[in-house]
């Protein structure tokens, strides 16, 4: 046998001196981010739970125009009310929301970033595979580590299994963007701002949405293991069901969380009526024509 290189001691020793260097900051970083999930949750709590839903129905049938889609939603979310988890629904969804922002406001940069640069890809490929291939257990224990129990470990690890599918879907949507379109631009004098927010970005809108999609569905899938490290939400009665195998309130906990699953599905397949046509400046047209 050869000598075994000591990866697992190297990573213990780097969690170490991230947490005996930084360990107030990262304290001030877990509160905060707790403190703003709490207030979510609080300000959501704050209105009378039957008004909250007819309005959520309300919105969610004049952008889908789908009185089905709507009435569905309406009675699912009466049956969670009926089974008394609504307070765990509301911490759940304020989760998944708080970890898509995340994960989308720096996946669709590094998508942008890595779209233009094809070296920059080839880099993060193996890091993206590694972030949602790595069973999620082993990485909850750095993450407990550094941020403590609370709702703050269940966000970073939502966010590291989930920030892959915006990058991955904004990398190839601005890729596929026709070279045509890209020629166009160029011919009215774009600059790469331009061609980015008036030629790029609208083309490959439909596929950044579905990257969004996709995380906001892998987000919802960690709230059990987000229980784990003092997550509030859905997962725990899961957690406390499999602990004293209680068959009733795991099979209820379960299937609050797959009606939760199907109404986000549902908003998030709500389209615009229209195509806005992908355009550009017309200044630009008049200054290339000058």
């Amino acid at each position: 046998m050869g000598t075994k290189i000591p990866l697992g001691e190297w990573i213990q020793v780097l969690i170490g001196q991230l947490t005996t260097h930084f360990d107030n900051q990262f304290r001030v970083f877990s509160d905060s981010l707790s403190l703003c999930l709490e207030k979510a949750v609080s300000g959501l709590a704050w209105f009378n739970p039957l008004s909250l839903m007819v309005g959520f129905v309300l919105i969610l049938f004049v952008l889908s125009r789908n009185w089905m889609n709507a009435l569905l939603t309406l009675l699912g979310l009466l049956l969670i009310l009926n089974l008394g988890y609504w307070h765990e629904t509301l911490e759940t969804v304020s989760l998944v929301v708080f970890a898509t922002l995340i994960s989308a406001g720096i996946g669709i940069p590094v998508g942008i970033v890595a779209a233009h640069h094809p070296k920059v890809y080839r880099i993060l490929q193996p890091v993206l595979d590694l972030m949602q291939t790595i069973p999620t257990f082993v990485y909850l224990i750095p993450t407990l580590m550094l941020f403590g129990l609370g709702m703050a470990p269940g966000v970073i690890s939502t966010v590291i299994f989930a920030m892959p599918a915006p990058i991955r879907m904004t990398y190839l949507g601005i890729s596929g963007v026709p070279h045509s379109l890209l020629e166009v631009g160029e011919a009215f004098g774009a600059t790469s701002w331009q061609r980015l927010f008036q030629i790029e970005l609208p083309h490959a809108l439909p596929t950044i949405r579905a990257g969004i999609s996709q995380c906001v569905m892998l987000s919802l899938s960690m709230v059990v293991i987000a229980a784990l490290v003092g997550a509030d939400g859905l997962g725990k009665p899961v957690i406390q069901a499999l602990n004293t195998v209680n068959i009733a309130k795991g099979f209820e906990a379960g299937i609050v969380i797959v009606i939760v699953a199907i109404i986000l599905d549902r908003v998030l397949m709500i389209r615009p009526r229209r195509k806005t046509p992908v355009k550009l400046n017309p200044a630009l047209a008049k200054e290339n024509i000058g």
